[in-house]
């Protein structure tokens, strides 16, 4: 491997092991893998897979590790296979209003490379400034302005795409349109890297809105209120360009942490934006929509407010890290579910007696249900959905999840399946969510889509045991 890479890309330091045994979800494998690699260029990539397929050496992809559900864990006998090193914008055309950029570019890095040019790069995770636009790719994220200007699969126009034979694919096209074959673009985006390591991407960029964004902070009684806020909001004819609401025990978190007095304010916030010519105008008729679920309705136009109300919300995340070790969800529901999904799963915290935290999408019904274990919970022997599914089963140091926390999380799945959504709205399903993928797509859809995996992977050597669930174990749970 060594004489195949370039010079001081290969690693066997225990520290970077270590570092590749777990993602931000948090769940370790049983111990660590057997080297990691660096690549430095696509063809570090292709004699990185070319080997791999031929001595039938599993890889797991990754990029900075920011992934929330197992998707780049590596374990024993793997290879990990970091793209982090390819991190150039190769091209930005304004004319065009396209960019060129390699696997471990920031998200961030690509907006503000683009904001130079009077564009932007519209998808914006929560985790921007940290997620590289690969890991955006391989799980298909979402972002804060994913309702108006729509997830990483819109802006993604072609991929150049390293097969695990060492072949360099190039799907899609530069252009806005073209239907010529089959889409294989949109199929790779969302794969969670089990049928080919993205190299580069072409990616749509999008005039900045001209003016100032208007902000809504709203404060509700409870979270289901402010739910029911959000499908006034998208009843008024207004699309904003965000829409996000945080229950109380985020608004706690947060004030915690950064000195805030967000939860005297209300027992939940509905955070809105609006922008383009028309800003200030569409803030008013959501206001109005607003008012009438809402205790109190705050609009800013002042760059500086939005800036720190923006900041809140993306720091939601780390705030309920604080707290302890979360199992972080991710379903999403009909728009016209959000308010009864809301309900049901401060119900099933009741139930089970577990601390949940929830944030939502609300413009597109997508909730992060987080579970918080306190370390002094954390019991052995418990796991994380089944033996499956066991990314901690043999590691003593490991803390697992207490069991009742694992049967709220089967209960939010199944709640959320049942008013007609799915299992992941943006975060992927990784290792942590196998176990309820037939439940959701049937028996005969994950059949077709192993084999679909096979025509890419026939010696199944990327990201193995993630995604789809083992033959074995395909019935519903």
């Amino acid at each position: 491997m060594r004489a195949a890479t370039s010079a001081g890309s290969v690693s066997q330091d225990p520290a970077d092991l270590t570092a590749a045994r777990a993602d931000r979800s948090g769940w370790p494998s049983p111990a660590p893998p057997a080297v990691v690699v660096r690549a430095a260029g696509v063809d570090d990539v292709c004699a990185v897979l070319r080997l791999a397929h031929e001595y039938r050496v599993p890889v797991v992809p990754r990029g900075a590790g920011t992934g929330l559900a197992g998707g780049a864990v590596a374990g024993p006998g793997e290879l990990v296979l970091s793209l982090e090193r390819m991190n150039r914008i190769r091209e930005l055309s304004p004319a065009d209003m396209i960019a060129v950029v390699e696997p471990g570019v920031r998200a961030a890095e690509l907006d503000q490379a683009a904001a130079a040019h009077g564009l932007r790069y519209a998808p914006d995770p929560a985790s921007l400034d940290i997620s590289t636009l690969g890991g955006n790719i391989a799980t298909n994220a979402g972002g804060l302005r994913c309702a108006k200007y729509g997830v990483t699969r819109e802006a993604v126009l072609g991929l150049d795409v390293v097969l695990p034979g060492g072949e360099l694919l190039r799907t899609g096209r530069r252009t806005v349109k073209g239907v010529t074959g089959y889409d294989l673009t949109a199929l790779l985006v969302g794969s969670e890297g089990t049928l080919g390591v993205v190299v580069a991407a072409a990616l749509r960029l999008q005039p900045i809105p001209p003016g100032q964004p208007a902000t809504i902070a709203a404060y509700f009684r409870d979270a289901h209120a402010a739910a029911a806020a959000a499908g006034a909001v998208l009843a008024a004819g207004v699309t904003p360009a965000l829409l996000e609401l945080l229950d109380a025990r985020f608004l706690a978190a947060l004030d915690a942490w950064r000195g805030t007095d967000l939860r005297a304010r209300g027992q939940a916030l509905l955070l809105a934006q609006t922008d383009g010519a028309g800003a200030a105008a569409d803030a008013d008729r959501l206001a109005a929509a607003i008012r009438e679920h809402a205790t109190v309705v705050e609009i800013s136009t002042d760059p500086a407010s939005a800036d720190e109300l923006l900041a809140a919300r993306r720091l939601a995340l780390p705030a309920i890290e604080r707290l302890g070790r979360p199992l972080i969800e991710d379903v999403a529901v009909p728009r016209s579910r959000l308010a009864d999904m809301v309900e049901a799963i401060a119900r099933i915290g009741e139930r089970h007696d577990v601390v949940v935290a929830t944030l939502a999408h609300a413009a597109d019904g997508n909730l992060h249900p987080i579970f918080v274990v306190d370390p002094a919970e954390a019991v052995a022997g418990t796991g994380i959905g089944g033996a499956e599914l066991d990314a901690t089963a043999g590691d003593p140091g490991a803390p697992q999840v207490p069991e009742a926390v694992w049967r709220a999380a089967d209960e939010v799945f199944t709640t959320a399946l049942e008013m007609g959504g799915t299992l992941t709205g943006e975060h992927g399903v990784g290792l942590l969510k196998r176990r309820w993928v037939a439940a959701e797509l049937g028996d005969g859809s994950v059949d077709l889509q192993r084999r679909l995996r096979a025509v890419f992977d026939p010696r199944g050597i990327l990201n193995r045991g993630k995604v789809l669930p083992d033959p074995a174990n395909t019935a519903a749970v």
